[in-house]
């Protein structure tokens, strides 16, 4: 099978060329000698199946970072019928020098000039066939944000399948930089690129007079994360409503009529486990993929990027910087992509740190946990200030644990950091990102949902002769022997259970709960509202967001410290912390007589 690899600077819209050119087909490679997960897909071009890789975005191929070392190891190790190179056409003058460096490796070569709709309302106007000319090669000018140009890009790279065979590097002496290439790029743009003297006033500049001003930029940044967490609510509350009367229906009318002769023990397995526990975590799936569209808005129109800007002297006085900031941004939608993120940051202290905080973000899957108390305990307005009150606990550990393992984990790294211009995604980007996002996270965690149910239904029913989460099952055992722990914090016998299973998963907690209180998901929120008051769900909330990161996260953060008693670290850390949080807040909220 023919082979093709996108390779480009970071923020140049590769990753949208991506998904527009191969659809839903991606996957994640696994490549002889390389660690970092590589996206590949395979599509039918020139005839035939040929897989597409997407590569990380570099700025030079002589640089220390991982991602250029994952980049090189890459090239020589792997035979590439071609490489298709994709840069910003309204950065040309910058950007031009990473091809001709990749011009040295004699490997075959297309380029790709994204984002020309953008530089035509600039005013830059580039000779392609001047270009073409010059740098001996196809190059094909595109906007993938709206699929302009598509057509001749897909023409580029059947031409580039038909006239080359694999090759490879011979070794990484092809590597060496070549001192011509700064003369060559002066020579190059001159004679092709022609650009106004003075660029337009455009909508960015405007932009970013409001959203970089020093003492409005950061109240309007978290005003904004306010009103998405409000839209979030307000358009996906009625979703999760009808999802859930669809679970009732399909229960009351098919699963329980089938269910009707089946031994005892079997029908409790599947209503009172599998159904009402995994049921109750997929109610919660409309509000995650509402959750996800608008972090694609915040995260592709190039907020995200002046967050960590805003954020950096702050940062700096915690021993981070500002993408540890947007490392915790990332860690909004799953800690475990957000971890693997910090690989950018060349100083390993800075990594340690940063992947140390980055578990305290509230991730999709405590969200699921925290929209289900609030929406039960609380009245929708008052459910909202109580999540947006939980986002700002977040980054509040978040900082108190960099302020108190700076000294352990000091950095001197400067940051560099681009500002791409605002770019309003497009309908497809963002349900895009919310399906390829959500889909995820279900494949995910649908493994240790179905086990971590299992388990707490036979913790909650075994011995089967005794009503289900009572004293004398395995549960009530385990819970009577935790209580000293738990009490102080007002999370009761049954609460603490599922924090148990909440070290599995997140996702299971609420599963288990429906499991324990044997009930659906309407008919859980109701009781929970009659078992514990506003404070102790607070108390439980708080414990929940701070203490020990799932499976997953640390199993990603062994990987990437390297380090066994790091890893320690970051798993009794924050068990400590939270239980600490929720005490405090527990008893301090009781002596007030609340």
């Amino acid at each position: 099978m023919k082979r093709l690899a996108l390779l480009g600077m970071p923020n140049t819209g590769k990753s949208t060329f991506f998904n527009r050119l191969t659809g839903a087909g991606a996957r994640v490679g696994n490549w002889p000698g390389i660690t970092v997960d590589l996206l590949s897909a395979k599509i039918l071009l020139a005839g035939g199946m040929v897989e597409v890789i997407d590569l990380p975005g570099i700025y030079n191929l002589h640089g220390f970072s991982d991602d250029e070392h994952v980049v090189r190891h890459f090239l020589e190790s792997q035979p590439l019928n071609g490489l298709v190179v994709i840069l910003d056409a309204t950065q040309l003058d910058r950007q031009l020098a990473l091809l001709l460096q990749l011009r040295t490796l004699g490997l075959p070569l297309t380029l790709i000039l994204n984002m020309s709709d953008e530089a035509r309302q600039l005013g830059i106007h580039i000779s392609r066939e001047r270009l073409q000319q010059d740098l001996g090669m196809e190059v094909t000018l595109v906007s993938a944000k709206y699929g302009n140009g598509f057509g001749q890009a897909r023409t580029a790279l059947e031409s580039l399948l038909n006239s080359a065979t694999p090759a490879r590097l011979a070794s990484a002496e092809a590597l060496q930089q070549d001192d011509s290439i700064e003369a060559e790029l002066d020579r190059i743009i001159g004679e092709t690129v022609t650009t106004p003297v003075t660029l337009p006033p455009n909508l960015t500049r405007r932009l970013d007079k409001i959203f970089l001003h020093p003492w409005l930029g950061l109240p309007l940044f978290f005003l904004s994360m306010f009103a998405m967490f409000q839209l979030v609510y307000g358009i996906g509350t009625p979703l999760q409503d009808g999802i859930s009367w669809l679970l009732d229906r399909f229960q009351n009318h098919a699963l329980n009529p089938w269910l009707h002769d089946a031994p005892l023990a079997l029908r409790s397995f599947i209503t009172d486990g599998l159904f009402n526990g995994i049921g109750t975590v997929l109610s919660f799936l409309p509000i995650i993929v509402v959750f996800f569209v608008f972090m694609s808005i915040v995260e592709d129109s190039g907020y995200l990027a002046r967050a960590a800007w805003l954020m950096d002297a702050l940062m700096a006085r915690l021993g981070l910087d500002g993408r540890s900031f947007v490392m915790q941004l990332m860690g909004f939608g799953c800690n475990v992509p957000a971890l693997m993120g910090t690989r950018v940051m060349r100083s390993r202290a800075l990594r340690l740190l940063t992947m140390l905080v980055i578990p305290f973000s509230l991730c999709s899957a405590r969200l699921q946990v925290f929209l289900f108390f609030s929406s039960a305990i609380f009245k929708p307005v008052a459910a909202a200030s109580v999540m947006f009150g939980l986002y700002i606990t977040s980054f509040l550990v978040a900082f108190l644990t960099a302020l108190v393992w700076r000294g352990k984990f000091r950095n001197h790294e400067p940051l560099l950091l681009e500002l791409p211009p605002y770019r309003f995604p497009t309908g497809r980007q963002m349900l895009a990102q919310a399906w390829q996002q959500s889909g995820h996270f279900l494949r995910g965690a649908s493994g240790f949902i179905v086990a971590g149910v299992i388990l707490v239904w036979a913790l909650t029913h075994i011995p089967f002769d005794l009503p289900p989460a009572s004293a004398g099952t395995l549960a009530g055992r385990l819970a009577d022997w935790m209580r000293p722990v738990f009490s102080p914090l007002g999370i009761d016998r049954l609460l603490s259970i599922t924090l148990l299973f909440g070290f599995v998963a997140k996702e299971v907690v609420i599963g288990a709960l429906a499991v324990i209180y044997g009930a659906g998901e309407n008919n859980l929120a109701s009781l929970l509202a009659h078992q514990i008051d506003w404070v102790q769900a607070m108390s439980f909330m708080l414990f929940t967001l701070i203490y020990t990161p799932c499976l997953s996260t640390i199993a990603v953060l062994r990987q990437e410290s390297k380090s066994t008693g790091f890893t320690v670290l970051a798993v009794l850390w924050p068990l400590s912390l939270a239980w600490l949080v929720s005490f405090i807040f527990y008893q301090t909220a009781r002596w007030l007589g609340w």
